[in-house]
């Protein structure tokens, strides 16, 4: 099943209005709006230069680790059952539904990373695994005469 395209725009837009929603009581720390909030200022980064990997790329990182940290804010502070107001009730409730929302944007963050231009691998350096360069032989170039005798081959005897 094939999901239809979804601007990031309105990605943007959802996780806007969410997060100001879920920011609405005071209930979740100044942290988490302004995690949140500099994440979608990379999205509206990644807007205006279409054409830049590093922006959604940033942005998609962004959205990753907001996962981790609200899943960190919501269950730290999460109210007890007596000071939940309807108020309190309705900003937690938006709060955990952009968190689950988040996943679902992420792989549309990332589709739109790939059709930038982005690499199907995640490549931190670590392994070295990959094509080996030496043996790479250039076809639109005549090879050059070696300047010198190689030596792999024996020396001829004087006669």
């Amino acid at each position: 099943m094939e999901l239809p395209a979804v601007s990031l725009k309105a990605i943007i837009l959802v996780h806007w209005l969410l997060t100001v929603w879920g920011c609405m009581n005071y209930m979740l720390p100044v942290s988490y709006a302004w995690g949140n909030f500099s994440v979608l200022a990379v999205g509206i980064w990644a807007i205006v230069q279409r054409d830049s990997l590093d922006a959604i790329t940033m942005f998609l990182t962004g959205l990753l680790l907001t996962v981790l940290t609200d899943i960190i804010h919501i269950s730290i502070f999460y109210p007890s059952h007596d000071y939940l107001s309807d108020a309190k009730r309705f900003s937690v409730g938006m709060a955990i539904f952009s968190l689950l929302l988040k996943p679902l944007s992420c792989y549309l963050v990332y589709r739109m990373y790939r059709e930038r231009g982005g690499e199907y691998t995640l490549n931190i350096g670590v392994s070295s695994a990959g094509r080996d360069s030496s043996s790479y032989e250039p076809i639109d170039q005549p090879e050059a005469p070696p300047q010198w005798p190689s030596s792999s081959k024996a020396a001829q005897p004087p006669y």
